[in-house]
């Protein structure tokens, strides 16, 4: 056995699944540095304490949160860490299931147990620090979550198993951790929550996204704000007036709308059809003809026919979304679709999925290539290789488009800063620019 080298009171936080993960991980850390720890995140150094979060959302996610405990587990039986805690999706989900199958993590904890954590570790949970993060992204941008849980009665879905209903944060609870998050050097609020359009309606009895927006948008220092995870039924259109208003709302939405077939969002239970989709797509471009619009879809959901499939194509290609991801159908138990049978083998899931994504890339392409001699601000995230890599307005972090601008002796340019940037060639999901 090793000889521990580690550091009494050091916390390794390892965060796997999505940006609401990566918000909840940076709340975790500055609770944990306002006790006197010593704080890292997805770090090598050796460390006494490693605290997994985790993600339970569907099947390749649950396998990677699965096979990373397993990885500290074996790290602690080899005398690396002396302790091993799981927080998160999956925990919250599976923590009886979990606590059988791998009973050498010392605990396991839910979404909403940062307290209880916190004690387990000889902590105290500060509220006066509610709304304090450490980021664990670039200093220039930061995920800002606006809500928790979700009310959507989505059929696939198990977010509301381990997020709970939609919760609102308190509008002026926002503004003041915005101006924090400004106050520290960020430019970019990426603002998340299981259901942006929903924000509101529990504290206001209205949807009030476009008064938040406002607010936020009047924050100096505050360059961008951009949208994601915005349910299609019910969208507040006044959003879109704000974004039309406010040059530091970028002209970007996320969308997911899950289907292109009338008769699938009906077995989803997403509460709209297809036309009711593209009328909706049509009016949000007439309001905002720049806009770049992203959306996710799934393929294989039960009863997928060839038929519905061949409607999703066409509105695929219809749509000519700017972005777009598209998952395979994946089983999940306890969700209302659990009970229906998963009648599509995987590797028809797979293949269906494949078509959409090569005809997205020629969409992509296409969109991409009309960029080209036009400038755009450009703001730059970090130098990767012989390149400096950014982002447009039209662009989230890592999931979206990227602007690489070549090195050269005499060219810096200083991450976190935006230049501007004229488009001299394009790929399907890069685009190729000059500092002007």
């Amino acid at each position: 056995m090793k000889t521990k080298s580690h550091r009494k009171n050091k916390v390794n936080v390892v965060t796997l699944g999505c940006s609401k993960n990566t918000f909840d991980s940076e709340i975790m850390m500055a609770q944990l540095k306002a006790n006197r720890f010593e704080v890292q995140h997805e770090g090598n150094d050796e460390s006494e304490i490693v605290i997994i979060n985790t993600c339970g959302f569907i099947d390749n996610a649950k396998q990677e949160s699965i096979d990373t405990i397993l990885q500290y587990v074996d790290a602690k039986s080899q005398g690396l860490v002396d302790k091993v805690y799981v927080t998160g999706c999956l925990s919250e989900r599976y923590r009886a299931d979990l606590e059988n199958e791998i009973p050498e993590v010392d605990a396991y904890f839910g979404t909403r147990e940062l307290p209880r954590l916190l004690k387990t570790l000889k902590a105290d949970y500060k509220h006066e620090l509610v709304g304090e993060r450490l980021l664990t992204t670039p200093n220039h941008y930061a995920y800002f979550k606006i809500a928790e849980g979700c009310d959507r009665p989505c059929s696939f879905c198990a977010i509301p198993l381990m997020r709970g209903k939609h919760v609102s944060t308190p509008m002026e609870q926002l503004v003041s951790n915005a101006q924090d998050l400004a106050k520290k050097g960020v430019k970019e609020l990426l603002l998340i929550a299981q259901d942006l359009t929903y924000y509101g309606l529990d504290l206001y009895k209205k949807r009030n996204l476009a008064e938040l927006l406002a607010k936020l948008s009047d924050i100096e220092g505050i360059e961008w704000i951009r949208l994601h995870y915005a349910f299609p039924a019910g969208f507040p259109m006044d959003v879109l007036e704000v974004m039309k208003e406010r040059t530091n709302v970028c002209n970007y939405l996320d969308i997911p709308l899950q289907h292109g077939s009338t008769a699938m969002l009906q077995a989803m239970r997403r509460g709209i059809t297809r036309e009711k989709t593209e009328e909706l797509l049509d009016a949000i471009r007439q309001r905002i003809p720049e806009i770049a619009l992203r959306t996710t879809l799934i393929s294989g959901f039960p009863g997928e026919t060839e038929a519905d499939f061949e409607e999703m194509k066409g509105f695929v290609e219809r749509s000519r979304f700017d972005r777009l991801g598209i998952f395979t159908y994946s089983h999940e138990e306890n969700t209302h679709a659990y009970q229906l049978v998963d009648d599509v083998p995987e590797e028809l899931k797979r293949k269906r999925a494949d078509e959409i994504m090569e005809m997205q890339a020629g969409i992509s392409h296409a969109l991409n290539q009309q960029k080209v001699g036009r400038t755009f601000k450009t703001l730059f995230d970090r130098v990767e290789g012989d390149y400096f890599i950014g982002r447009t307005e039209f662009d989230s972090p890592e999931v979206d488009n990227e602007v690489k601008v070549l090195r050269t002796p005499d060219l810096y340019l200083p991450m976190g800063d935006f230049s501007t940037i004229r488009m001299v060639s394009a790929e399907p999901y890069d685009l190729l620019g000059e500092i002007v």
